[in-house]
């Protein structure tokens, strides 16, 4: 079963400042996520792309949707 938690924008930035091994997920339309997004993000627009972003079954997974305006 997976375990789900919850991170705040500081928890995320700690995790990227020290290279945290994990995915990190735009769940935004792909138009924006195109006209920015966080560094090493990937866009999951397309869900046909689910297997190839996600080949290690038990990856740390972490995602966001926001809205930069």
């Amino acid at each position: 079963m997976a375990d789900f938690q919850t991170l705040d924008r500081d928890q995320l930035k700690e995790k990227i400042d020290r290279g945290d091994d994990f995915v990190l997920v735009e769940t935004l339309p792909e138009a924006a996520f195109n006209k920015r997004h966080l560094p090493g993000a990937v866009n999951l627009d397309d869900m046909s792309r689910v297997s190839e972003l996600f080949p290690d079954k038990e990856a740390e997974i972490i995602t966001y949707c926001t809205n930069f305006n």
